[in-house]
């Protein structure tokens, strides 16, 4: 049986450049999409956050002007999920050996918690050193952050992966108030970011066992990716 660790923000706010504290969470779309498709293709999906962590989605997130015709289907299918969601499985409890697959849905909570979580550090280490898929997606790369050796080293050092983007955070109007931008810092860290032509844009890259989308509109292309890479279809 093909296992999916599904790692969510533990979080409901994200700490702006000012100190203020604005609501968010995991993007839904970003959660629905990918583990709608990862459950019906047969896999096992389970749901983690820090420990203590309530994974809740942003709001804005469900506002029908901007998920759109979805924005009832995704609630519906987070209600459906909310048993799960409200007992995740404890970051510090997770053998990663016990899944075949990371997934790392974005919204700017990962930014507030996933990005400085020692146990997801542990996990993403042991993840990658094993060869097993990681993949996060939009504002998830943030906790690849998380990933950290000894001496300061950090895992993914020189890898190749997209994320959403300073351009993307300044038309969605939070670049300003952000206390730091992902692309930004992913890059100081020696990522190689390769983003899509247009801002917006499904995009999806792949650089070994390391799957990354650029924004919520790579959620479904992502899950896509992963479902063919251990099927072998």
């Amino acid at each position: 049986m093909t296992r999916i660790l599904m790692v969510l923000s533990g979080v409901d706010y994200w700490t702006l450049a000012d100190g203020s504290k604005h609501p968010s969470g995991y993007w839904a779309e970003e959660f629905v999409v990918p583990h709608r498709i990862l459950t019906q293709a047969g896999f096992t999906v389970d749901i983690a956050a820090p420990e203590g962590g309530k994974p809740a989605a942003d709001p804005v997130s469900l506002r029908p002007e901007v998920a759109g015709a979805e924005a009832e289907a995704f609630a519906d299918y987070i209600g459906e999920a909310a048993e799960a969601l409200a007992n995740p499985v404890a970051l510090s409890a997770v053998d990663a050996a016990d899944y075949d697959a990371i997934f790392l849905p974005g919204g700017h909570g990962p930014m507030e918690d996933l990005a400085h979580d020692p146990d997801l550090g542990r996990l993403l280490v042991e993840a990658d050193t094993a060869g097993k898929i990681i993949a996060p997606v939009c504002h998830g790369p943030a906790a690849l952050l998380s990933a950290n050796l000894p001496g300061g080293r950090w895992q993914f050092t020189g890898r190749t992966l997209t994320v959403f983007t300073n351009e993307e955070e300044r038309l969605n109007g939070t670049s300003d108030r952000a206390p730091w931008l992902v692309e930004t810092v992913l890059t100081a860290r020696g990522a190689v970011v390769r983003a899509a032509e247009e801002a917006w844009q499904a995009n999806v890259v792949v650089d070994g066992n390391l799957f990354s989308g650029q924004n919520p509109a790579s959620s479904k292309p992502l899950a896509e990716r992963i479902v063919a890479a251990l099927t072998g279809r």
